[in-house]
């Protein structure tokens, strides 16, 4: 099993924070992992991307030229990585910025309106748990719980205990709303 997943989306929406939060997650449930973030040097604002690899076996290369998954935050990453992604596979879309629809009828699509749903669990900079929490449910690849536990250490590590609470919440949220 390889599931390889670009999450993307403008700078300051969390990509790269969803991204260490997943290949985290997949350390701790057993999984192989490669993390390999891209931003631009305006970082919030601008755009950022990340690719997460996660296997059964070693990562032979960080980077995903069909990704059987995209997580698209917003119209432009949509844009730029609906082509890429494997015929099967998932896109999860935030359908409170993209408004039009996936001209794919080859993958899944999980569109839900991350916006509102962070706003509804208290702070809008909960997006990227939204989202990570739909991927999660859309794909199965690592249990829920080892997310929360994975994002509430890296949370507690870098001193920002007091956001797990919010972020668990938005990780529910998008994981019921997939």
């Amino acid at each position: 099993m390889e599931k390889s997943v670009i999450l993307a989306g403008f700078g300051g929406q969390g990509v790269i924070l969803a991204g260490k939060v997943l290949a985290q997650a997949g350390m701790d449930h057993g999984l192989e992992v490669t993390w390999f973030p891209s931003y631009g040097p305006e970082m919030r604002g601008g755009t950022a991307n990340c690719t997460v690899v996660l296997s059964d076996e070693p990562v032979a290369s960080p980077l995903a030229d069909d990704p059987t998954a995209l997580i698209a935050m917003n119209l432009p990453s949509l844009d730029k990585f609906e082509s890429t992604v494997a015929s099967g596979g998932t896109i999860v879309l935030n359908s409170s910025l993209i408004e039009r629809p996936v001209m794919r009828a080859d993958v899944k699509v999980v569109s839900i309106p991350m916006n509102e749903m962070a706003a509804k669990v208290g702070s809008a900079l909960a997006i990227n748990m939204v989202a990570l929490g739909a991927y999660i449910k859309a794909t199965e690849v690592t249990p829920l719980a080892t997310v929360k536990t994975a994002m509430a250490q890296m949370l507690e590590k870098d001193g920002k205990g007091k956001f797990i609470p919010t972020n668990e919440q938005a990780l529910e949220e998008g994981y019921n709303a997939a």
